[in-house]
């Protein structure tokens, strides 16, 4: 039931993307072109269907997460070559050789941009760990569905605007498309032109800004204002409150306190349905459980669905743990409110040979762990086991030539049993074992009397050979690189806490007290942490070859060295975005935020080859390297900032969607949207003077070399290339 919801929360996401998205082509393109662009769409959602099966790929919420995102992003190509075709055909050409000239202009620039979004999103298949394995199939609907739409877009769409009536300058203009191309040319001539006029004439001061800008946010995400997490956490209908009291506690004990707590719950559900939309129960049904064994009860409570719930459930379980209270003599109380990718948040292992050591260090961690108001939920995984009595030879006893191993043996005998004989009766096989009465087995003087037989046939009462003391044992041993292992494990009590942070703090505040205190104690984390270092490592490794990949792409495609370096340089100040669109919702930046990133670069690449592309043509059609620039960026406006418009409007439902359900998929969505929309004001401005300045270095260069100060255009490869062509 939970899956379907999930999958139909999508669905509805998805639906609303795809609207948005059609508004927006609907208001600022020529009504024919937006049809044909939108066309695009049906064409690669459905043979996306046709091709996922070969891959494996189901309907489920991992790939629809992956069609939520690639719908905005899906007609970026369509909208540049359409907008393309039509300008060609305003300077007076046919509609046929102005689909051609149109479309193969920009060709290499959406060719480009197409394949560095998809190797960025092939990055997410060579990333280990679960969340590797769920992004997936992520990224696999995203390389089908864009490929497929580069087909549409560089074949079948010039065709059919070209055979249609979208390129007569008779068609109807509806009075929406009317002020939206006023709007569209009145922030490109009033705002955008002056902006970018200011910027190119103060280069130092621009790139100041932009710089001071990416400081600004690195030092909030180093100094706590934006803060970092693991991974999200799943929404759950179902809270698991587990009780778990000492090892021989009665069943009638166990069963009490867990029936107070149920009544607790009720209590708190009466009182949030109150606040419940509609009124209705927040606690649908309360399943009691005691067992397996005396010690253990659990209670399961189904809460109301998610997608009419208004209280999370963590905030249900904080007010029942808060309604409960402090529990005396429980051994660990869990209050579970949901599940998290790779384990809890918090998960401290400890390590050591020395039982004594390890078990002060381990109290020394949880009793800090408690103290943090931002925690719940603490416990480990060595809990004290049932009473039992252990045995300790006094020098009495090894005078007499006892072993504790045998002296064991004897008292095992004695009230465990000792098998005497075994004999054959027909078919059965009968045993006999001997051992005290009842009575006897049942009483420690007992035991202090019984006669136990030395090396030397002498029996001496066992109080005069050993001693005894009765401690809790041992219910299991963890073992972790060879060494013993005790685990602390804690949850968060609002999800959107930072897990970093306390991990940070337990590595500088508790772990320098265990090496001085416990020095054969070590300590590493579990859980999460573990998690993501897989995740966090495996990208370390596959990143360099992506960035390469892209490098090596648009290098080839523009057959230029400074041209790619300068738009990389854009990919980090696009974390300004990222970094303040999540401050701004208040989600912790986490892993499913980087693999947004990694997303992310890919698109924002694609904006700046198209700017690049239109940048180079200029140059080649005889424009000083000033005008080229600033023409470059008026004419790739409109199509740039709808590129940008629409992927955001297509994530923007999932982002502002307020079901608890799909909470866990927002980060990676507030990635992507909000990058965008700075990378959109960076490919605008900043990469026109990035690239101005990079002209002023060659120049400089090759004035320095020459001593001949060569013009400004005549230094970039589009115009060495057209000399060269000529001669």
């Amino acid at each position: 039931m939970v899956v379907v919801e999930r999958i139909n929360l999508l669905l509805k996401n998805a639906l609303q993307g795809i609207i948005l998205v059609l508004i927006f082509l609907a208001l600022f393109l020529k009504p024919r072109l937006a049809f044909w662009v939108a066309f695009g769409l049906p064409f690669a959602f459905l043979g996306m269907f046709i091709f996922a099966g070969f891959f494996n790929v189901t309907i489920n919420i991992v790939s629809l997460f992956g069609m939520i995102i690639v719908i905005g992003i899906l007609v970026d190509d369509g909208i540049v070559i359409s907008e393309n075709i039509y300008h060609h055909y305003e300077k007076g050409k046919t509609r046929m050789q102005a689909a051609i000239d149109g479309t193969m202009e920009v060709l290499p620039a959406i060719t480009s941009a197409i394949l560095t979004t998809l190797v960025a999103f092939s990055s997410f298949f060579f990333l280990e760990g679960r969340i590797g394995e769920f992004f997936g199939e992520t990224a696999t609907i995203v390389i089908l569905t864009l490929g497929l739409s580069l087909i549409e877009a560089l074949i079948i769409l010039p065709s059919h605007i070209s055979h249609s009536k979208s390129l007569t300058k008779a068609q109807k203009t509806y009075w929406f498309n009317a002020y939206a191309d006023q709007f569209m040319s009145w922030m490109r001539d009033n705002i955008y032109a002056p902006t970018l006029r200011f910027y190119l004439k103060n280069k130092v001061l621009g790139f100041g800004i932009t710089l001071a800008l990416l400081v600004l946010t690195l030092g909030s995400m180093g100094g706590g204002i934006i803060k970092f997490s693991f991974f999200p956490q799943i929404a759950s209908d179902r809270l698991q409150i587990s009780l778990k009291m000492p090892q021989g506690t009665n069943e009638a004990v166990a069963d009490s306190i867990i029936t107070h707590i149920e009544n607790q719950a009720w209590k708190v559900n009466d009182s949030l349905s109150e606040l419940q939309t509609g009124n209705l129960a927040v606690i649908q049904n309360i399943i009691r459980r005691v067992g397996p064994g005396t010690s253990v009860a659990s209670l399961t409570i189904n809460l109301l669905s998610g997608e009419t719930r208004d209280a999370p459930a963590y905030l249900v379980s904080s007010a029942i743990d808060e309604k409960v209270g402090n529990v005396d003599g429980t051994e660990t109380l869990i209050y579970g409110s949901g599940n998290y990718f790779g384990g809890k948040p918090i998960s401290v292992s400890l390590l050591s040979n020395n039982t004594q050591e390890l078990k002060e260090a381990k109290l020394l961690v949880k009793n800090y762990l408690k103290e943090n108001n931002l925690l719940k939920d603490i416990e480990d995984n060595d809990p004290a086991g049932i009473k039992e009595i252990k045995l300790e030879l006094t020098e009495n006893g090894y005078a007499l030539g006892f072993r504790l191993n045998t002296l064991i043996n004897q008292v095992r005998s004695g009230f465990f049993g000792y098998q005497a004989q075994r004999f054959q009766r027909r078919r059965d096989e009968i045993k006999v074992w001997v051992r005290y009465d009842k009575e006897t087995r049942s009483s420690l003087t007992s035991l202090e009397e019984m006669r136990v037989l030395s090396p030397l046939g002498v029996r001496v009462p066992l109080r005069e050979v050993a001693n005894y003391q009765i401690q809790r044992g041992e219910i299991s041993i963890n073992h972790l690189d060879g060494e013993r292992e005790i685990r602390i494990d804690a949850d968060l009590k609002n999800p959107k806490t930072s897990a970093t942070e306390i991990i940070q703090e337990i590595k500088t505040e508790v772990l320098p007290i265990i090496n001085a205190q416990y020095p054969s104690v070590s300590a590493s984390f579990d859980g999460q942490s573990r998690e993501a270092n897989k995740t966090t490592s495996s990208a370390a490794a596959t990143m360099p070859i992506v960035f390469f990949m892209i490098f090596a792409i648009i290098a080839f495609t523009y057959r230029s060295i400074s041209q790619p370096l300068l738009l990389m340089i854009m990919i980090p100040f696009s974390l300004i975005g990222v970094a303040w669109g999540h401050w701004l919702h208040g989600y912790p930046i986490n892993i499913s935020s980087f693999l947004g990133i990694i997303a992310l670069i890919g698109i924002v690449v694609n904006d700046g080859l198209v700017l690049i592309g239109k940048f180079n043509s200029n140059l080649r059609a005889g424009m000083k390297f000033d005008d080229a620039l600033l023409e470059a960026g008026k004419s790739r406006f409109r199509p740039i900032f709808l590129t940008s418009i629409t992927t955001v409007a297509g994530l923007g439902p999932l982002i502002f969607e307020k079901s608890l359900q799909a909470q866990f998929l927002i980060p990676m969505a507030v990635s992507i949207a909000y990058g965008i929309l700075v990378a959109t004001l960076l490919t605008l401005v900043f990469l026109p003077m990035l690239l101005a300045f990079g002209n002023t270095m060659k120049v400089l260069t090759l004035w320095l070399w020459t001593g001949i100060k060569p013009a400004k255009e005549s230094v970039e490869r589009a115009v060495k290339e057209l000399n060269i062509n000529h001669e």
